[in-house]
């Protein structure tokens, strides 16, 4: 494990059984790049026919390996596709040293595996700012690619994890004109978390045959209902990352499916959910439901605006019910709001009504609510018929110790 920390209190309480994807094999490895006596890399590899999509973070900063994984996608499916990811370092604001470690371990990916450059997808996480000490990497590739089997993507989980507290993966099986498809995902995110793209590294695997602009407007568009509706900090990384291979190998086109892009939500929400209970400090996954408002936009303004206020975060710590930090969090917001058309719930008790405390509210039970793991905010805005749903954690002082030692 990357981090000395316990588990997080809202791990699920195993790693999940994921199925081997047909046409993917993967490997991990020791590189010291900062980690010692644990993977801290890992290798995917795809075979030829595999159509790549993906989404990365909208960062003004963004790291060398984001910047090179974007100008590749959409690149010919014909020869394969080979994913490496290290732990440790993000390489990211390191200049051209950044764009050099880059080239140096997609070339050195691309001589183990005989998978052409143009689809080598790298990504790095970790300290920003550091040199990659990308030979560490680079010498271990010939071993990495003979160790790679279709049975190792939960060692893949783990290779990529930083300050996690536990691995992440989620599955899910559809059926697409009677035929079995399979979808697995892995996922590392634990701090520096906010919406911009999906943030953390993400990787989804399907045996599915999709085309490329269709996966691609699949991700897009499921994306920015899972990994775009969560935050655990409100702080954009340098090097989030998701990419989303559907190797084919099944010979079940579901480019047109309903029911596979059902599944494959289902996969990313539950990769994003597991990000927010592993929060960095956090003892509380919370959900913020909006509804009422003038329109999407406006509702995930209002969302987001709860969900990563600190005054609301730390409340929900002290297990306070504090609804009154929640009309500040809307009233600041931005988007369109009266004071005396909202209502507030904590989970289903009703607090606030009509610009004022509810008659019907009882502090006792909503401070008795707010022990709860799983806490529910509900608004009505009362102003609209649009509804946005987003995902946080409690912020705890647990937070500030790891990142106040996160470069030690």
């Amino acid at each position: 494990m990357a981090s000395s920390l316990p588990k997080s209190p809202l791990a699920p309480a195993a790693f999940p059984t994921l199925l081997e994807i047909d046409g993917v094999k993967f490997a991990t490895i020791s590189a010291a790049v900062k980690y010692q006596n644990r993977p801290d890399v890992m290798l995917a590899k795809c075979i030829p026919g595999t159509s790549i999509a993906g989404t990365f973070t909208q960062s003004a900063t963004r790291s060398a390996p984001v910047l090179d994984c974007q100008k590749k996608l959409g690149g010919s499916e014909q020869n394969g596709a080979a994913i490496l990811v290290n732990a440790g370092n993000a390489n990211a604001f390191t200049g051209q040293k950044g764009i050099e470690a880059v080239q140096a371990i997609v070339n050195a990916t691309s001589d183990a595996t005989q998978i052409p450059a143009g689809r080598v997808f790298t990504a790095s996480t970790g300290v920003i700012g550091e040199p990659l000490p990308f030979d560490r990497i680079t010498k271990k590739l010939t071993e990495l690619n003979a160790n790679l089997a279709p049975d190792k993507i939960t060692e893949a989980a783990t290779a990529i994890m930083t300050t996690d507290t536990y691995a992440k993966g989620a599955m899910a099986v559809c059926e697409v004109n009677g035929n079995k498809i399979k979808i697995a995902g892995i996922a590392k995110g634990s701090g520096m978390i906010a919406p911009n793209m999906a943030t953390m590294l993400v990787y989804i695997f399907t045996d599915a045959q999709v085309a490329q602009k269709k996966l691609q407007n699949i991700t897009t568009r499921l994306v920015n209902k899972t990994f775009n509706c969560i935050t655990v900090d409100s702080d954009t990384s340098t090097s989030d990352t998701l990419l989303f291979a559907a190797t084919g190998a099944s010979g079940i086109d579901a480019s047109e499916s309903t029911v596979f892009e059902s599944a494959v939500q289902s996969v990313m929400q539950d990769l994003a959910h597991q990000v927010v209970c592993d929060g960095e400090g956090a003892t509380k996954f919370v959900e913020i439901c909006v509804t009422g408002a003038t329109d999407e936009a406006s509702a995930k303004t209002h969302a987001m605006s709860i969900a990563n206020s600190p005054l609301v975060k730390t409340a929900i710590a002290g297990e306070d019910p504090n609804w009154g930090r929640v009309v500040m969090a809307i009233g600041k917001s931005g988007a369109p709001a009266d004071r005396d058309t909202l209502s507030i719930w904590f989970g289903d008790i009703l607090v606030a009504e009509n610009g004022w405390v509810s008659p019907s509210y009882e502090e006792d039970l909503a401070a008795k609510y707010m022990k709860s793991e799983h806490i529910c905010i509900r608004v009505d805005i009362g102003m609209g018929s649009s509804n946005m749903t987003v995902w946080t954690c409690d912020l705890t002082h647990g937070y500030i110790e790891i990142n106040a030692d996160y470069r030690s």
